[in-house]
């Protein structure tokens, strides 16, 4: 009896020959509210039919056991019924969106295959990083984002809130960012940012599906929109570190797309007092563990005053009761903040330093997030006709290239128990809106999450790029059904 074609793979799956559920109107749900809500308009997105609560008993049960690896679930399916039982809240959810891949329609109806499938997750950080910066995008689609990555079981969204283009967050106790900062962003675009009201409103709706929000600030480069509302933090920018072009100029928006320009002053008290007041309010508003305060591309910034600053926020950021990131440059300063989280955005084959600084984060106590810029980079065209996207990691990235790298593989001498897990940035210069959100990430968003959950590359037989081009073709019926506008790619043979 063949496996059903999930995404990502599950840790274990044992189809059976047994007939499996037949879904019609009389089906009922019970157990977990939270699951049995969620359940409900799953089915009802992908089938049509409108599941009826029981008080228990139901044709499909819900159970929160409270044993178990974290985020792990079972779930058995056969004629008589479907039972889940998670180890905790979130792996019900994961195994109610297990439930929807399922899911298969016929000319008679809808049916759930017979099925035992014991699941856990291999990294417990999964993450999707949605860039609001460079194109403002609005509450609508952070949570629309939520909820597709959700649906493929990751659990954190990073949200990159300021850049040289724009600064995208309500701060009380710095409320010019909000005022002056925030007006545009790439090409003109007409910019935004989110009330403290809204930023709330996103963190709920990712706490109800199980995600929790990583907001970065990004500093001391990458703060061009900074200099707009407090000048005298910024330096003027360096024009050996600029992008191609007339040189940004201080005080005015930018809404190019170059990197390495800007940078605050360093070493200046008032910019100390700046990150104290940005993070502590920050902290305060997300009930999360983390704070990423960025540390990349800070090209024109002085070599020892950029370590003394880095190690300075990290610290900051401890002792504010959260745990810093930062991308892996930072791992070049000696006296991080022990236990800072590095994310790694190198390549697959590590460029110049990279790998040497991605270690420093380990050696620190700390671990790694792995965003290897020519695998899961989700802004990188999936094509070289591709509409949107760039292609400066290395080339177009096809769905291939996304799914063929193994994360132990990549920086040499970390192990699996060094890595925190896998995250998929989507930068937005490209970016405007939803539909171009889902043409970019879909479908190897599902590769990236294959990743991040599933057992190690070559551990399984599916787990392999012929297995997973064939299951993921089978979504499209369901990702249509929730209206995920994804590109019909080549690569794909998929399911109509």
């Amino acid at each position: 009896m063949p496996s059903p074609a999930l995404v990502p793979l599950p840790a274990d799956v044992s189809p059976t020959d047994a007939a499996g559920l037949r879904l019609t109107g009389a089906a009922t749900v019970s157990g977990d509210p939270g699951a049995v809500a969620a359940l409900r308009e799953l089915v009802r997105l992908r089938t049509g039919l409108d599941l009826q609560p029981a008080p228990d008993g139901g044709t499909i049960a819900l159970t929160v056991t409270g044993t178990g690896a974290a985020e792990s679930y079972r779930l058995d399916a056969d004629a008589a019924g479907i039972r889940i039982d998670g180890a905790d809240a979130a792996g019900l959810f994961y195994g109610v969106q297990t439930v929807g891949q399922l899911i298969v329609g016929d000319a008679d109806g809808w049916t759930v295959p017979a099925v035992a499938i014991d699941d856990a997750p291999r990294f417990g950080y999964r993450g999707v990083m949605l860039d609001v910066a460079r194109h403002f995008h609005p509450v609508e689609t952070v949570t629309a984002y939520i909820d597709r990555a959700a649906s493929l079981k990751f659990n954190h969204l990073h949200l990159h809130l300021s850049d040289d283009q724009g600064w995208r967050i309500e701060l009380r106790s710095r409320p010019e960012l909000a005022a002056r900062a925030s007006g545009s962003g790439v090409g003109g675009g007409p910019g935004g940012f989110y009330t403290r009201e809204d930023y709330r409103a996103i963190v709920a709706h990712a706490a109800a599906h199980h995600m929790t929000v990583v907001p970065e600030i990004d500093m001391p480069g990458h703060t061009h929109a900074v200099g707009l509302a407090y000048p005298a933090l910024a330096a003027d920018p360096v024009r050996d570190a600029a992008p191609d072009g007339e040189l940004p100029r201080a005080g005015e928006p930018y809404t190019g797309i170059g990197v390495g320009f800007s940078s605050l002053h360093p070493a200046d008290a008032a910019v100390h007092a700046f990150a104290t007041d940005v993070f502590t309010e920050l902290a305060d508003l997300t009930p999360g563990p983390y704070l990423h305060f960025g540390g990349d591309e800070a090209l024109g910034t002085d070599r020892a005053e950029y370590a003394a600053f880095v190690a300075r926020v990290s610290g900051l950021i401890a002792g504010l009761g959260k745990t810093p990131i930062a991308w892996h440059e930072a791992g070049a300063a000696a006296d991080l903040a022990p236990g800072t989280i590095g994310q790694y955005w190198s390549f697959v084959t590590p460029a110049a330093d990279a790998a040497d600084h991605a270690r420093a984060f380990v050696a620190k106590g700390g671990r790694l997030i792995l965003s290897p810029a020519d695998a899961v980079y989700l802004d990188m065209k999936p094509s070289d006709d591709f509409p949107l996207g760039l292609t400066w990691a290395g080339g177009a990235t096809s769905v291939e290239r996304a799914y063929r790298w193994e994360p132990t593989d990549v920086v040499d001498g970390v192990a699996e128990g060094d890595i925190l897990g896998v995250e998929a940035p989507l930068w937005s210069e490209t970016v405007r809106s939803l539909d171009d959100i889902d043409a970019l990430a879909f479908p190897r968003i599902a590769a990236a999450a294959e990743a991040a959950w599933s057992p190690a590359t070559g551990t399984r037989e599916e787990r392999t790029w012929e297995s997973f081009r064939a299951r993921v073709g089978t979504l499209g019926p369901l990702w249509t059904t929730l209206g995920i506008r994804f590109p019909g790619s080549p690569e794909i043979a998929w399911t109509s």
